[in-house]
């Protein structure tokens, strides 16, 4: 299953980025292969309409869930309605929030706004 983790790094060494449509990195981790990709953020510096941008990025990469630490409303009503499921985490390194998430320690959100936990 492919997923995407926002990153301040181009590596799964490299800190998650809290945001999400003004990330300065997308990683598209395949959970199966242990494959990824990593994408430069064409949108992290448009005045207005980078969430549902950056949305339709992760959409078109067959993304099936999402981890940053804040979704913003539009972005959050763009992956939602793609079918995309939305996690949160605000801390520590890529492949640390990957970890968290395959062993089922991420916070799955149904609203839009920043994270106010912190998973270990």
């Amino acid at each position: 299953m492919k997923i995407c983790i926002s990153s301040k790094e181009k590596s799964l060494e490299g800190e998650l980025d809290p945001r999400f449509g003004r990330c300065a990195y997308l990683i598209i981790y395949d959970t199966d292969s242990e494959e990824f990709e990593v994408i430069e953020n064409p949108n992290i510096t448009m005045a207005g309409g980078a969430g549902v941008q950056t949305a339709q990025l992760v959409i078109s990469k067959g993304v099936k869930s999402v981890i940053s630490g804040n979704f913003g409303p539009n972005a959050f009503n763009t992956l939602n309605a793609a079918g995309i499921e939305m996690y949160t985490d605000i801390q520590g390194k890529v492949i640390e929030t990957i970890n968290r998430f395959k062993n089922g320690k991420l916070q799955k959100i149904d609203v839009a706004g920043p994270s106010k936990k912190i998973q270990k």
